[in-house]
């Protein structure tokens, strides 16, 4: 395979939202906790995060939305980190990956990006005229050694992956509440399947692993079989 293999990790409510509501104020790590029947179980899925890979994918919106344009700088992690942004993330969310990575790499089509203003020996920038997963994911597996990659972006990044046949596994954990709103984000968003001859481009799934968890949360395995 030319590119690692990638799990699709995430936390989403039983109708399949993976934020609890449509603007960027809310979102589950934030809302999550205070809810009764919610918040006391949400550390099984903190504790199942950080057995995942070495190598993660998000996104500069997601990021900016838990804060990293300002929060102080945190100690070094293991984990290095892929992200993709074209405008979300400042010089300070660029040195604050940079201080918790390994290593950083970032993937944008913006050549004015603050990354590049950046001199840190563990940053690295792929940047693409237009987004082009599947050559990204090349370039982190031939010049970074990235072999497996978790991912956890949003819901229309999510879909760009699936059409693209780029996802090998998905693994979420489920917590027991409904959201609800067809404009709130879904595990896979992005544009919709209209035509029968497009049914390929569905991800068939192989069921792995099904756990009941504590506090009514379940842990969901599949591997990608299409």
């Amino acid at each position: 395979m030319n590119r690692p293999i990638t799990t699709l990790f995430m936390l989403m409510s039983v109708d399949g939202k993976i934020s609890t509501g449509a603007s960027d104020t809310l979102d589950v790590d934030q809302d999550f906790p205070g809810i009764p029947g919610v918040g006391e179980g949400l550390h099984q899925y903190y504790e199942l995060e950080q057995t995942t890979d070495l190598w993660s994918l998000n996104t500069g919106r997601v990021q900016k939305k838990m804060g990293v344009n300002e929060k102080d700088f945190p100690a070094k992690s293991p984990v290095s980190f892929v992200l993709l942004d074209n405008h979300h993330l400042t010089e300070h969310g660029i040195r604050y990956f940079c201080a918790w990575s390994k290593r950083f790499v970032l993937i944008t089509q913006n050549p004015a990006h603050p990354a590049f203003s950046v001199k840190e020996e563990n940053l690295y920038i792929i940047q693409q005229d237009s987004l082009d997963l599947a050559d990204a994911l090349q370039t982190l597996k031939d010049d970074h050694g990235c072999e497996r990659l978790t991912i956890q972006s949003g819901g229309t990044l999510n879909g760009l992956f699936l059409r693209s046949k780029l996802i090998d596994y998905v693994d979420i954990v489920i917590a027991p509440v409904l959201v609800g709103g067809k404009d709130t984000s879904t595990l896979i968003d992005g544009e919709s399947i209209t035509m029968i001859e497009d049914l390929n481009l569905l991800g068939v799934l192989q069921l792995e692993k099904c756990e009941a968890l504590k506090e009514s949360y379940i842990h969901l395995k599949y591997k990608v079989l299409s």
